[in-house]
């Protein structure tokens, strides 16, 4: 990267950094494989754990892995459009929970802690929020650039895995309208219940989604520009995380379906963006499920979750460190005078 994230000015800046982005080392996942191959278990015995385990070998570019700061980074940002009651609680409520997680008293803090995790938590101008993208676009360009650079200045030297997550009343609704801008399809398809709406809620918030891409598909060509007309500041944050995660090789966890849906503005300008991003969980939320499909993810666990602030991500860390741990401490057939697999020709 030539210039500093706070020095960006335009979407293209950022758009020309993925064109840039570097690849997984097939040299270290070749190392993981040489050495998985001799370890006290019939190949692939360890299923995913060992998928992971090579996963997480590449993109940190080292090899034996080691996991050691892990970091749960949660943005949090308000949305105009909470204003026409999409949500079960007030947009005031976001300042709260974010002072909640200063305390201590939000199960992503309880997950942290429990884990030996790193959190830090980003407030994204809760006093202004965005715009109401049912009436204008819901930021700036200036604004957007922004919250890009501000989440990739959150990827600090040495973390070495990174759970993103989200806390803001109202983008659910945003999180539908970038699904819907970015893949088409109906609105239906992409609005949920959210926080716990009743059907009245539900249907309005399935309205002004349908008018929001109507008012912006013909100054939106790609998913940057959808982040600027109907996404959120903590959306566009956690997209610009997830570049500078790729630039440092660092390993992504994306939460559910709002964290997913900002990833998505990646993936559909380029698919092989979220390469480095595993996501932790399937939401309750009906369109992750049909998100996944459109960015080719599989989600490592189905808890029935819907509460964002990456806890359904920090979940995944105590997994990787376990195929971690399995790959690096156990013996090879040889060490442990274990008769290895009979080869027949």
């Amino acid at each position: 990267m030539h210039k500093s994230p706070q020095d960006f000015f335009h979407l293209d800046e950022i758009r020309q950094i993925i064109n840039h982005f570097p690849s997984a080392s097939s040299e270290h996942i070749q190392r993981f494989y040489e050495r998985d191959r001799q370890l006290t278990k019939p190949s692939g015995a360890l299923g995913k754990l060992e998928e992971i385990a090579a996963w997480f070998v590449g993109w940190r570019n080292q090899y034996p892995p080691n996991l050691q700061h892990p970091r749960v980074a949660v943005f949090a940002g308000n949305h105009g459009i909470s204003r026409h009651q999409v949500s079960a609680y007030p947009s005031a409520v976001t300042h709260q929970m974010v002072q909640n997680f200063v305390q201590g008293g939000g199960a992503i803090n309880q997950l942290c802690q429990e884990f030996d995790a790193d959190l830090r938590v980003y407030e994204m101008a809760l006093e202004q929020g965005t715009a109401d993208f049912s009436q204008s676009p819901a930021m700036t360009a200036e604004e957007c650039v922004r919250s890009f650079a501000y989440g990739m200045m959150a990827v600090e030297p040495g973390v070495d895995l990174l759970c993103l997550g989200e806390m803001g009343i109202g983008n659910s609704s945003a999180a539908a309208a970038l699904c819907f801008g970015i893949f088409g399809g109906n609105a239906k398809d992409w609005v949920g219940y959210g926080t716990g709406i009743d059907q009245a809620a539900w249907l309005r918030k399935v309205n002004l989604v349908e008018q929001a891409i109507k008012l912006h598909k013909n100054q939106a060509t790609d998913g940057f520009d959808w982040m600027q007309h109907v996404g959120g500041m903590e959306l566009a944050a956690i997209a610009g995380a997830i570049i500078a995660a790729r630039l440092a090789r660092i390993p992504v966890i994306l939460d559910g379906f709002a964290c997913t849906a900002a990833a998505s503005v990646l993936y559909a300008y380029h698919p092989s963006a979220l390469d480095h991003c595993i996501v932790a969980h399937q939401s309750s939320e009906p369109g992750h499920k049909l998100l996944l499909q459109k960015i080719q993810k599989t989600a490592m666990l189905d808890f029935n979750l819907r509460l964002g602030e990456g806890s359904g991500a920090a979940l995944m860390i105590p997994i990787i460190k376990a195929a971690l741990a399995c790959h690096n401490g156990m013996a090879t057939f040889a060490e442990a005078s274990v008769s290895a697999k009979i080869n027949k020709e």
